[in-house]
């Protein structure tokens, strides 16, 4: 059992629609997921509950790619243990926020934890696993955890050791461990509640109503727009987000909502202020995305040739670009550049 796609959850955890199985975790096993409460956008506790136990699944996955809110790892472990199930974290959005306390620590609660280290962990493209030898799940018990997935990653799945990666890996843990690095993760927590409190005061909608972490899911429904649109409309003003769903879509191709996260951004220092700035750029890009749709009307292949040569998101892009123009690249020398 996994978290929803459209409820901000990740293809990897079993997702699947009315017509086929789309990740390997769907073909290959039967997957049931959970949901956020429609009201709130929270994970519907009582719900997963009565569904786990239903359902009696193996492996509950606590873990996704859009929800912006904290893990309740307590209750997620009452539920699997009520079900006799495995409860595996995928922290990969969130694990450089976990690292240094920055988010709530899954460890005392899973039995496996899984990440990527590309994300706000901010480190070269590779994966962790970490797990229990002995498992706190029932039906790990008697089962030798670290001979089945060593053996599952190699010779069962992977071969040929990427050591450059292991490597690069090596040098950003140990960055991890910084107080530098410590500030930053409270920096990217900040500057997130800072964007959304400001979003919402311009008018938008997100998705809980803010965000616990490094994201913002942004719900243009609301204002008759698409994030397939907006994806567009705003890699023409040099703001690169991400067309993502939203509770309640239909289809991931043509989702309601865009995905914004502070990593990148406070990487290259920026602060709650120029976060709110950026909520203004946002606001204002939208409003001029909506002027157009009116002329063009609602489908994306008469909006896409309209937003070519756009006086107003021309106007737009050179104020980004000169705002963000001021802030440091890391590994690129501004002088030089």
């Amino acid at each position: 059992m996994g978290l929803d796609l459209p409820s901000g959850g990740h293809l990897t955890h079993g997702f699947y629609t009315k017509t086929r199985r789309v990740s390997a975790t769907s073909i290959y096993f039967e997957s049931l997921p959970y949901a956020v409460d429609p009201a709130t956008g929270l994970i519907d506790y009582p719900a997963l509950r009565h569904h786990a136990a239903l359902f009696r699944p193996k492996c509950l996955i606590a873990g996704g790619s859009a929800y912006p809110r904290e893990w309740d790892y307590k209750t997620f472990r009452d539920v699997a243990d009520e079900s006799g199930a495995y409860l595996l974290v995928d922290m990969a959005h969130i694990s450089g926020l976990v690292a240094t306390g920055a988010a709530d620590n899954p460890f005392e609660y899973a039995d496996v934890v899984t990440s990527t280290t590309h994300k706000s962990l901010r480190g070269p493209r590779s994966g962790l696993i970490f797990y229990r030898r002995k498992p706190l799940a029932a039906a790990g018990q008697g089962v030798d955890m670290e001979a089945a997935i060593n053996g599952a990653v190699f010779p069962a799945l992977q071969g040929g050791p990427h050591n450059h990666q292991i490597a690069a890996l090596a040098v950003q843990l140990r960055e991890v461990a910084t107080d530098a690095f410590k500030e930053y993760a409270r920096q990217v927590v900040r500057n997130a509640s800072a964007l959304a409190d400001e979003m919402v005061k311009l008018g938008c909608k997100l998705a809980t109503g803010g965000t616990d972490n490094h994201l913002v899911l942004w719900d243009l429904r609301p204002l008759g727009f698409t994030g397939s649109k907006a994806q567009l409309l705003f890699d023409k003003c040099s703001i690169t987000l991400n067309k993502n769903a939203v509770h309640g879509d239909r289809s991931a191709m043509n989702p309601g909502g865009v995905r914004l996260g502070t990593p990148a951004l406070t990487t290259r220092g920026f602060d709650e202020e120029d976060f709110r700035r950026v909520a203004r750029f946002l606001r204002r890009g939208l409003d001029i995305g909506l002027e157009i749709q009116k002329v063009t009307g609602k489908k994306l292949v008469d909006f896409e040739p309209a937003l070519e040569g756009n006086q107003e998101l021309e106007q737009l892009r050179e104020e980004v670009e000169e705002f963000a123009s001021k802030f440091s690249m890391p590994g690129v020398d501004p002088e030089a550049a």
